[in-house]
């Protein structure tokens, strides 16, 4: 019975530390997206500026309405997530959300002092119900959607279009993002394309246009497109380019450049280029749930990825672009290997020729020409369910061949590019 009792003493000692959620701090994090050392650094880092000190409990996620279920149902407390933008729009429109506290004390406030004018911009033109999504929400990475393509088999001039998704020239050699709102959101601005070089719409509008009609459009391109797809995927199509299994890839700027860097290991020639019709760029971002408990060490968290060194090597790290525009950002990522291009939207106005990697940083010129997504609110279900249809059975002979292929590619594969990821970082910790 002693030892009962002392169980149960110890039990509730456990209990009562789990509650004093003071000194611990929840992160929701996409997989592989920061330097995780930066995580037990922040703890030594948190304790020397408010004296304090903090345990971090970092957890990942792979989709982002995996993340938003457990937000919604009151299930998890976690301090600090990183949703993407359509996401941090439905958070703020359903009061998930708690405004930001910039108010460091005497620590340097990194967010403010960092943050790109034109992540600003765009983070204003989030639809939050009233709510404008700088206060409630701190930009971590970002992004385009385009076309990654093989210069061997495909011109320049091809892959400037979103008609190269339906040119039957590369059949069985497409690779298409399985998600219906990078793919509708791209589509739409084709299928639209007189419209917009009429003035009769813009590019920010028609991320908004969800009718009947507009959806039967572009489910109407997409089965124009299907015949030719060998692969819905989610994240091997970077594979398949590298090892020429694949010609266009409908993809992200962030697998666009591992793709590129790895294929330059093969001496595969993959470039990436952002449609003359218009394009889409996306954002991911730092916001506080209503059910946080630790918001304090929440705002010094987010302040901290705001940090330039941090900001660095996250991006060494995982090979997306953070929405820092510190100069220490930019000097750390200019490359004399790259033409100039004008980034004085992204830095300062004097920034109009800095040699950076075009794919990470485009020109203000293909800025011009983006727009960014929205949350498809009431209209999700029936955008998902046309996704479905246009997607439906695609298996061929072919297919079934190129599965097996693809298994042994990614088995043979693996090694190398663990190998290739490692000289990647060195290669750019030199530039």
């Amino acid at each position: 019975m002693k030892r009962i009792l002392i169980s149960l003493s110890a039990l509730a000692l456990i209990a009562g530390c789990a509650e004093d959620r003071s000194h611990v701090l929840k992160v929701y994090n996409w997989s592989d997206y920061i330097d995780e050392t930066a995580i037990t650094e922040f703890e030594q880092w948190y304790e020397e500026q408010t004296g304090e000190k903090v345990k971090v409990i970092y957890q990942t996620f792979d989709i982002n309405e995996t993340m938003l279920s457990k937000i919604e149902k009151g299930h998890e407390d976690y301090d600090v997530v990183c949703p993407s933008d359509y996401i941090i729009e439905r958070m703020l429109q359903n009061d998930l959300l708690q405004p930001l506290n910039r108010d460091f004390g005497e620590t340097p406030n990194y967010i403010d002092k960092n943050l790109s004018p034109y992540i600003r911009a765009c983070f204003d033109k989030m639809e939050g119900n009233g709510k404008n999504a700088n206060d409630y929400a701190v930009g971590y990475m970002w992004g385009t959607t385009g076309i990654l393509y093989n210069a061997k088999y495909v011109t320049d001039e091809e892959a400037s279009t979103w008609d190269v998704i339906k040119n039957p020239k590369f059949a069985d050699r497409i690779f298409i993002k399985d998600s219906a709102r990078d793919v509708y959101s791209q589509v739409i601005l084709k299928v639209k394309e007189q419209e917009l070089a009429a003035g009769t719409v813009t590019m920010d509008q028609l991320m908004n246009y969800t009718s009947d009609a507009d959806i039967a459009a572009v489910e109407d391109y997409m089965k124009q497109v299907k015949p030719l797809v060998a692969g819905w995927e989610a994240d091997f199509g970077k594979d398949q380019m590298v090892q020429e299994l694949g010609y266009v890839n409908l993809t992200w700027s962030g697998d666009g450049v591992w793709a590129i860097d790895e294929a330059a290991e093969l001496g595969v020639d993959l470039r990436y280029a952002l449609p003359k019709e218009g394009f889409t760029v996306w954002f991911d971002g730092w916001v506080i749930p209503k059910y946080a408990q630790n918001t304090k060490a929440a705002n010094y968290w987010i302040n901290f990825m705001s940090r330039p060194d941090i900001v660095i090597r996250n991006v060494e790290e995982t090979g997306y672009v953070s929405v820092s525009g510190a100069e220490e950002v930019r000097d750390a990522f200019t490359d004399e290997e790259f033409d100039p291009i004008d980034l004085s939207y992204f830095f300062t106005p004097a920034d109009t020729a800095v040699c950076a990697n075009p794919v990470l940083y485009p020109d203000k010129a293909d800025i011009d020409r983006s727009t960014q997504e929205h949350d498809w609110a009431d209209n999700t279900a029936k955008l998902i369910e046309m996704w479905s249809r246009v997607k439906g059975d695609n298996a061929n002979a072919f297919t079934y061949i190129f599965i097996g292929i693809v298994l042994a590619a990614i088995a043979a594969f693996a090694f190398f590019a663990r190998a290739a990821k490692a000289r990647r970082k060195k290669s750019r910790r030199r530039k």
